[in-house]
């Protein structure tokens, strides 16, 4: 269990903290509004994962009773996601950028709450993902899968809620040094290309 727990941490947490649109949001609010604002939009953030793990949990583990051959092309279809993935972001510009559309405004903490849940579960890019990355981390794949999706769901939702709130605490520092170091976007682009294509073979083999 602890072989598979370690990686699987490791690579939701360089995940985690690639520049991509929830983090994006989340530093966003902590800048203008404030850290209570940004820790609230990543509690609704993170909140949204618990729809996204079941799903994943409750489909994936019928799929794994009725066929192993089935459960094994889910994995061999998430890991070719996941080097798309890589190959996608091997292809974009190195660039972190805040987004002018993004709606900076003061808003009730509950409202926040709502927009980062629905931002998470409506977003059907994060259930291909999931789909993709949990099947590879199980320990047991013929037995409880059910509790294992949700022990790997509660992880990641840990560590992604710990982050975000780093973010939104250190808005104000994390923003200055961005703009003050624009190439810190290439090693930030790098790091979600070797943790796509590790994770992929990861879960090929």
């Amino acid at each position: 269990m602890i072989t598979e727990l370690i990686p699987f941490l490791t690579a939701s947490i360089l995940l985690t903290i690639s520049p991509g649109p929830d983090i994006v949001y989340v530093l966003v609010q902590g800048m203008t509004n404030g850290k209570k604002y940004g820790i609230m939009t990543a509690l609704g953030l993170v909140t949204g994962i618990i729809i996204h793990t079941s799903l994943v949990a409750f489909g994936i583990s019928a799929v794994i009773k009725q066929s192993e051959t089935l459960f094994l092309l889910i994995k061999v279809l998430g890991a070719t996601y996941l080097f798309y993935l890589a190959w996608q972001v091997f292809r974009s510009e190195p660039s972190i950028k805040f987004g002018t559309g993004m709606n900076s405004d003061r808003k009730e903490l509950t409202s926040l709450f709502r927009k980062g849940f629905f931002m998470n579960v409506l977003n059907p890019k994060v259930a291909i993902f999931f789909l993709a990355f949990f099947p590879g981390f199980l320990w047991e794949p013929y037995g409880n899968t059910v509790v294992q999706f949700f022990i790997l769901g509660f992880l990641f939702m840990l560590q992604a809620f710990i982050i975000f709130s780093i973010v939104a605490v250190l808005a104000g520092k994390i923003s200055h040094y961005l703009q003050k170091h624009p190439n810190s976007g290439v090693v930030f682009k790098w790091v979600q290309v070797l943790v796509f294509v590790g994770i992929g073979i990861f879960i090929l083999v």
